[in-house]
């Protein structure tokens, strides 16, 4: 399967529904403008210069670097949309809330907000299941990832396996010894192989749809100057109740509210929502969900 159905024009047909469907992912070419993107960016160098408020792991910034110097520390920053606006208002924007309500329900709500920088040299992150972080566990869960510049194979696109969601079930985790991914562990994929493998290269304002079960990662930017910055939102339907401690980083329960609404009405309105989840770095080295890595932040309280 090299061809990929795309959402043109951000109008949902039945043939992209059941492209998703069948497929667990699916593009949305420039489905953003431009004064959206620049918009963005723009925010982000707010947000690792420490102008849009405290972020756990954000530096102060260095006399004499530059712009860029100070977007190349940072892989990542988990919950951007609790200090930006910015980069809630456009997590939750009409363009994406109209995919979402067509392929996932008519009621959907934001869990978490991610923006990448990924600077030259940065590794990417193992094949993975967005599920095995996110528990929702009725198959909802979908994240969008918006392409802040051009994603190729150079500067580290997303890689995916078309229909590898279809089997519904959390794959085992076993060691990574891949030097282009920060990650600790992987999803093992077997039986599939290179074969079945696609990169999914998006030029700006593009968005990329996936499913919570579809197994997806992205390699290290080999570019020499080219970021590869993107803000990522994971969401479902408002009708799923949302088991997540966040790996560890809060107290269980039985429905996580620290969400907020993308479309349609919320079933759960009555429970009213809570402020938990805190802005954060993400580690070069990530160790999410294992077993130590719940021990360690155990014993940091």
């Amino acid at each position: 399967m090299r061809q990929i159905n795309s959402i043109i024009n951000g109008k949902v047909t039945q043939e992209n529904i059941l492209f998703y469907n069948e497929y667990g992912f699916l593009v949305a070419p420039n489905l953003l403008n431009k004064k959206s993107i620049d918009e963005l960016n723009d925010d982000a160098v707010k947000i690792v210069t420490g102008k849009s408020g405290e972020i756990e792991g954000v530096l102060p910034v260095e006399v004499n670097d530059t712009i860029e110097d100070t977007l190349k520390r940072y892989a990542a920053i988990h919950f951007p949309h609790k200090v930006s606006d910015v980069m809630k208002k456009h997590a939750s924007c009409d363009e994406i809330a109209e995919v979402l309500s067509k392929i996932v329900s008519p009621n959907v709500k934001c869990l978490q907000t991610m923006l990448f920088m990924k600077a030259p040299g940065k590794k990417g992150q193992s094949w993975h299941q967005d599920e095995y972080f996110i528990p929702t566990r009725d198959k909802s869960l979908i994240g969008a990832w918006i392409a802040l510049e051009d994603a190729d194979e150079e500067n580290g696109c997303l890689w995916v396996i078309p229909k590898s969601h279809k089997e519904g079930y959390i794959r085992k985790r076993i060691p990574n010894e891949n030097p282009n991914f920060a990650d600790v562990d992987r999803a093992d994929i077997k039986p599939y192989t290179e074969k079945d493998m696609i990169k999914v290269e998006v030029t700006e304002g593009s968005v990329i749809f996936f499913h919570g079960y579809l197994l997806h990662m992205s390699l290290a930017n080999r570019s020499n100057s080219r970021f590869r910055r993107a803000l990522v939102g994971h969401y479902s339907s408002a009708e799923t109740m949302l088991p997540w401690d966040q790996d560890g980083r809060l107290d269980f329960t039985h429905d996580n509210r620290d969400i907020f609404m993308v479309a349609g009405k919320d079933p759960y309105a009555h429970k009213g929502t809570v402020d938990l989840s805190k802005p954060f770095v993400r580690p070069d080295v990530m160790d999410f969900n294992t077993e130590a890595s719940r021990k360690r932040l155990q014993r940091e309280g």
